[in-house]
């Protein structure tokens, strides 16, 4: 486009002077003189002196221009056809031309008059003037066009110089004009193109998507335009080449003229650089519009967010305003049918959210513009869900303790009432015969058996199961009711007292007996002073209601050790599976807060644009790095595994299934792990820069970043202890089986972890590990060597002294390495293995004793050529990779046969 822009503007084109060049009194056939000089001939014209100088100068100024620099910079040669004329003419001819002729001159051909008279005076004319004319070249008077032919070649010459040159006025004129009108047409084209882009690189994007639209259309329309404008362009300069190379695509014997290749390399000249201005305009408008795009997408998507924020915002509000946990069944069952009908009422909003979200996380990855714009718009999308999903489990939660805790108080209540109704029943008349009396005393038996539906446990599991919703209201309620509970109890107590006296009146009248003193029933007395807080009071109800079923032998209770409270009555089994659970759960909610806590206080925060220039430069686009996959951790705890664990609590058989449903999902933290170490040496490196300080200030951690980063690893080694504590409390229960497995896995997992983290400290093995097989084993060991290979056998059985190697034992493949430990920085050792050789399992053979000694195992390669004596630490390490090896071994062999 430069180029073309910046072409000379010639002073003349041939439309200006067109009826000038008609009167073909001067032209440029396109011949050459033997160096390549241009010819310009001056025929025979009989009104050459009424010529205006004017008309002269501009035609012969435009024929000189027309030559390439090159020839023209040979210089000119003229000829001067004046064979019919005079000898004046000659001279007015010569004058004029040395007058006015703007090119270089080379050699001037001069056709003298043909009559005999007119030639003389010529001869004579000639020589007496030459000087007049002020030319500095020779001036060679011809006496026909025979002498010419001497001097130029006749297929440089026109016919009327006796030469063979095809040369037409008309057409001559035609094709200079369609090169400069095309030239003109390349130009202009140019011109609009950089016109058209320069508006496109000032254009400011608009704000919203209605604008965005109509600017991407008018664009696109003006695009269309101009490639239309830049089609017709190249359509023209085609058919102009055609018609120029018309003569030899006619005849194979025809040739163009120099001037007519000068032509033709002219307009391919012209039609190259309208293809590179078409490149490059593509490549800007492919840019633009790309732009434009995004831009369009961004607005699109910015509309969007702001509905779904707002509607998000209104269901939250909305969600804050349930704040009520009902007084009564009835009311708590319309509150849940009211949040069921906001959790449906949210389902949609929901799903665009997360359909939002996942289209801008589409954006990002196609590298759109307003990455820093579309991030924190997808998390705080995510985080609105997440806070809604929580706060409506949360709410059912609740709702539902609220729902279990009235529907006790209502049992509780109809059975003091039904007791009541019981106590009025039984007609004092009728209680007085001992039939009366023990027919009485069954029904009451009857009635007390029904007390363990009220399900009013002892205080610590009551706090512990509705300490979220025991507001002063629902308090004094369940005294009130534990009130009456205590009240009914007594009143049954002292029927029941009265009603064996009199039954037992009846049976023994002669001599009454006193009941043994370990069969009276140890309860409170009915006048002591009542407890405030209504856990006490269940308490004390407790204990005199599950006594008799005690004695009974109905339940197998014990009671617990050093417990002062007269009559409590706990099972071993429930009590201590059920704090193990709930501290599990517990942990797992506070490790879960950890995590967003560092996620969104730390990771979201490098995206921060208000952060950035605190960000160091070493941290710059290492945030994978620094938090390896953590968001996946995160996620899978948040939304599956805290949930799962949770559902738990009313039935701990289930624990052991959840760590075995997700045994592959909590691979995930072998990534993690491997990791670390690149972690660490990046934080060592910039954990003290501002950037970390203002975001720990902001959360108001106690302790820097690297303290939580090495949370997870802490809690993957967590699970297998909270195990083995159930285990310790399930001994020759139904779940052990399965505890015992999801044991065993958690403790794979952790091996696999700590192997992995061996694994990729290995360093010089050209091949891929990951290729190998499956990690089964790695450790440390003494290792000879004995090599059955002329020198190497005495070189090898020189070594007294064993080589320590590090052994990496996979399914394909048995690698030895030298461990190394290097200081990094001050800071703790880091071990590396040093690859030293390898060996195919599928080709290496075992002998478990040597020599008498227990603890060293034999590795034999290629027909026992090679020899690998291995000294384990201890006799079970040996034969735990023996074991493994000859499973390998085994296996190998199944696959064989």
């Amino acid at each position: 486009t430069d180029e073309i822009m910046q072409q000379e503007i010639r002073p003349l084109v041939a439309v200006d002077i067109i009826e000038q060049l008609h009167r073909q009194f001067a032209i440029l056939s396109g011949g050459r003189g033997k160096d390549g000089a241009p010819i310009i001939t001056f025929p025979e014209f009989a009104g050459f002196s009424e010529i205006p100088d004017d008309d002269f100068l501009n035609v012969v100024t435009y024929l000189t221009s027309i030559p390439s620099l090159e020839a023209a910079s040979i210089g000119f040669i003229i000829i001067i056809d004046r064979r019919r004329d005079k000898w004046s003419a000659v001279k007015a001819s010569l004058t004029r031309i040395a007058g006015a002729f703007p090119g270089n001159l080379q050699l001037v051909f001069v056709l003298r008059p043909s009559r005999f008279i007119q030639r003389a005076i010529a001869d004579i004319g000639i020589k007496l003037y030459r000087d007049d004319f002020k030319m500095k070249v020779p001036i060679i008077m011809l006496n026909s066009v025979s002498d010419l032919h001497g001097y130029i070649d006749k297929s440089q010459l026109t016919r009327e110089l006796g030469g063979t040159l095809e040369y037409g006025h008309s057409q001559w004129i035609h094709h200079r004009t369609a090169i400069e009108n095309f030239a003109m047409t390349v130009k202009t084209t140019a011109q609009m193109l950089q016109t058209f882009g320069t508006d496109l690189a000032e254009t400011e994007l608009p704000n919203d998507v209605q604008c965005t639209e109509e600017l991407l259309s008018s664009h696109t329309d003006h695009h269309s335009k101009l490639k239309d404008e830049l089609k017709l362009a190249v359509k023209q300069g085609a058919t102009l080449l055609t018609c120029i190379r018309e003569p030899v695509t006619r005849s194979a014997n025809s040739k163009l003229s120099p001037d007519e290749l000068e032509n033709v390399a002219t307009v391919e000249r012209l039609l190259a650089q309208l293809d590179e201005t078409e490149k490059a305009f593509d490549q800007f408008w492919t840019k633009h519009h790309l732009k434009l795009e995004q831009c369009l997408q961004l607005r699109h998507f910015e509309h969007d967010f702001r509905e779904v924020k707002l509607t998000l915002d209104n269901l939250m509000e909305t969600q804050a305003g349930f704040a009520d946990i009902g007084d009564s069944v009835t009311r708590v069952e319309n509150l849940l049918k009211e949040q069921k009908h906001l959790e449906e009422k949210g389902q949609e909003p929901l799903e665009k959210a997360q359909s939002l979200a996942l289209h801008g996380e589409q954006l990002i990855q196609n590298n759109h513009y307003a990455v820093d714009s579309i991030r924190p718009k997808c998390v705080e999308l995510r985080r609105i869900c997440d806070d809604f999903t929580n706060e409506t489990k949360k709410k059912y939660d609740i709702l539902g303790k609220s729902l279990e805790l009235h529907k006790q108080l209502d049992k509780a209540s109809r059975w003091c009432e039904a007791g009541i109704y019981l106590l009025a029943s039984q007609a004092v008349d009728k209680c007085q015969s001992q039939e009366g009396a023990e027919t009485a005393l069954v029904e009451i038996e009857k009635f007390l058996v029904t007390a363990k539906e009220h399900q009013l446990s002892n205080p610590k599991e009551f706090y512990n199961q509705f300490d979220m919703i025991l507001t002063p209201e629902i308090k004094a309620n369940a005294q009130r009711i534990v009130q009456k509970l205590e009240d009914v109890q007594e009143m049954f107590d002292k029927r029941q007292v009265s009603l064996k006296k009199l039954a037992a009146k009846q049976t023994r009248p002669v001599q009454p007996v006193a009941p043994h003193p370990e069969s009276s029933p140890k309860r409170a007395s009915p006048k002591i002073t009542r407890p405030a807080a209504v856990e006490n009071t269940s308490y004390h109800f407790q204990a005199r209601r599950r006594e008799p079923a005690a004695q009974n032998g109905n339940h197998a209770l014990v009671r617990a050790q050093g417990d002062k409270s007269a009559g409590l009555l706990v099972t071993c089994k429930p009590h201590t599976q059920d704090h193990i659970i709930n501290e599990l759960i517990e942990t797992e909610r506070v490790y879960v807060e950890e995590l967003q806590s560092i996620i969104e206080g730390y990771a979201s925060e490098m995206d921060n644009p208000n952060l950035v220039h605190l960000i160091p430069s070493a941290l710059q686009n290492k945030k994978e790095v620094l938090f390896g996959n953590l968001p996946e951790i995160y996620y899978f705890h948040n939304r599956i595994f805290l949930k799962e664990i949770e559902n738990c609590i009313e039935n701990p058989d289930l624990l052991a299934r959840c760590f075995l449903k997700r045994k592959e999902d909590l691979q995930i933290y072998e990534k993690y792990c491997q990791n670390k170490p690149r972690s660490e040496a990046l934080w060592r490196q910039c954990g003290d820069s501002i950037f970390f300080q203002e975001c720990q200030r902001k959360l108001d951690h106690k302790l820097s970043l690297d303290a939580y980063l090495l949370k997870p690893v802490q809690r993957i080694t967590k699970y297998q202890l909270l195990l083995k504590e159930m285990l310790k409390c399930s001994k020759n229960s139904e779940g052990t089986a399965e505890l015992e497995e999801a044991l065993a896995t958690m403790l794979d997992i952790i091996k696999s972890v700590n192997d992995s983290m061996h694994q990729i400290a290995i360093t010089g093995y050209e091949g891929d590990v990951s290729e190998l097989g499956k990690l089964l084993m790695q450790g440390s060991f003494n290792v000879w060597t004995d090599h059955k290979k002329g020198h190497n056998k005495v070189k090898d059985l020189a070594r007294f002294k064993p080589m320590q190697r590090h052994l990496f034992l996979y399914t394909k493949m048995l690698l030895f390495c030298k461990k190394r430990e290097e200081n990094t920085d001050g800071h703790e050792k880091t071990a590396s293995y040093s690859f030293k050789n390898s060996l195919k399992m599928s080709t290496v053979g075992i002998t478990e004793n040597v020599k008498g000694d227990n603890k060293k195992f034999e590795i034999w390669y290629n027909g026992r050529e090679e020899v690998y004596i291995i000294q384990a630490s201890s006799v079970e390490l040996k034969n735990t990779w023996v074991s493994e090896i000859r499973k390998v071994l085994t296996g190998q062999l199944e696959a064989c046969r």
